[in-house]
């Protein structure tokens, strides 16, 4: 038998004509695919071999070639499924972090008989923050929500009742910012510790327009321009003085705003009910709230010395457009008929306070 083997391209010796060598039929007979893609018989002695199998074939019926000499044929694989990158829409404004906490009444018209409220953490920033939210129970902390929010997101944190505000008069939040996938400002880790004047979530008038809801919103900064408002840094004994004067931090003790002066048998005392010897941080106030704040320190003022017949008290409220001055007289009018009020000493005031005489 001659050398040829399948796969073998031949021509035949007697006819015109050829193919490749797809089998063997019996022992001297091979069957040769022409260019058409038919198999023809051909007898081994007539068949010469002139090259290997690249002989182009162009019909689909052509047949596989044996498992010996057959090339595999690569598959097509499926691409590995890819995760999807979070677009995140940056502001240059963003680059700096502006983060706050936002009070919402559930039920807006009923905030005087005290409302459900809603809690949400809203950043206003390029970066993602990690962040805790606490609120101050005893001598430590509990923590109330605790994740991760997206950039120029804001997110609930919580439902609660008035029944559930004293638990938030101290409330404490830390964060750590960062970028995902691509380079940023570091920005340090922040904790700011914010007192909550739960007495507001009563008044209908604190919760106001803002940027952030459609309906009106008490709101709170923590940070600002990448100024934290209030940084925790403070040692336990001025937490705690800071927690029973409620309002103030570095303030003295009430007393230092009533100064004594001597006058026959009672000494003259000064009141000054300007805001900034009231408070030290008027953040997140209304003129309206830093007058109310003004006339309850007036009437707490009052009710101390409602029993001391003749005692004088000067309660300095300033010139400048005069609401603080009409505001003390109509109280004097409607509420303490009883007491003789005055303008007090031009000499040491001008127009800026007035005498109380206790009766």
């Amino acid at each position: 038998m001659s050398n040829i083997k399948v796969g073998d391209k031949v021509r035949f010796l007697n006819s015109t004509g050829g193919g490749v060598v797809r089998s063997f039929k019996g022992k001297d007979q091979v069957l040769v695919e022409d260019e058409d893609g038919f198999e023809v018989p051909a007898l081994i002695r007539e068949c010469v071999v002139v090259g290997d199998s690249e002989m182009q074939v162009h019909s689909s019926r052509r047949s596989p070639l044996p498992s010996t000499t057959q090339a595999p044929v690569p598959q097509p694989q499926k691409p590995e499924p890819q995760p999807e990158v979070e677009k995140v829409t940056e502001t240059a404004e963003g680059e700096r972090l502006n983060i706050y906490l936002a009070y919402l009444p559930i039920e807006p018209g009923k905030v005087m008989q005290g409302s459900g409220y809603e809690a949400y953490f809203i950043n206003d920033s390029n970066y993602y923050l990690l962040f805790n939210y606490m609120n101050r129970q005893n001598n430590s902390w509990n923590s109330r929500y605790n994740g991760m929010v997206e950039p120029n997101t804001q997110i609930f944190l919580e439902e609660f009742g008035k029944d559930k505000l004293n638990d938030l008069e101290r409330i404490c939040v830390q964060l750590i910012a960062f970028k995902k996938d691509k380079p940023y400002s570091l920005k340090n880790a922040i904790s700011v510790e914010l007192h909550l004047d739960t007495v507001k979530f009563y008044k209908q008038h604190c919760f106001m327009e803002n940027d952030f809801f459609d309906e009106d919103a008490m709101v709170y900064p923590i940070v600002r321009q990448d100024i934290p408002e209030k940084e925790l840094l403070i040692s336990a004994t001025e937490l705690q003085e800071a927690m029973q004067q409620k309002v103030r931090e570095d303030r003295r003790a009430p007393q230092a705003t009533i100064v004594k002066k001597k006058a026959n048998d009672h000494a003259i005392l000064e009141v000054d009910l300007h805001i900034a010897e009231l408070l030290d941080n008027t953040n997140g106030l209304s003129n309206s709230d830093m007058l109310n704040y003004q006339l309850e320190k007036f009437r707490e003022v009052l009710a101390q010395y409602a029993t001391q017949k003749g005692q004088k008290i000067v309660f300095i409220h300033g010139k400048g457009d005069g609401v603080l001055r009409k505001a003390i007289e109509k109280e004097l009018k409607t509420k303490y008929k009883q007491h003789y009020y005055q303008d007090a000493s031009f000499r040491e005031y001008g127009f800026g306070a007035t005498m109380v005489t206790i009766k």
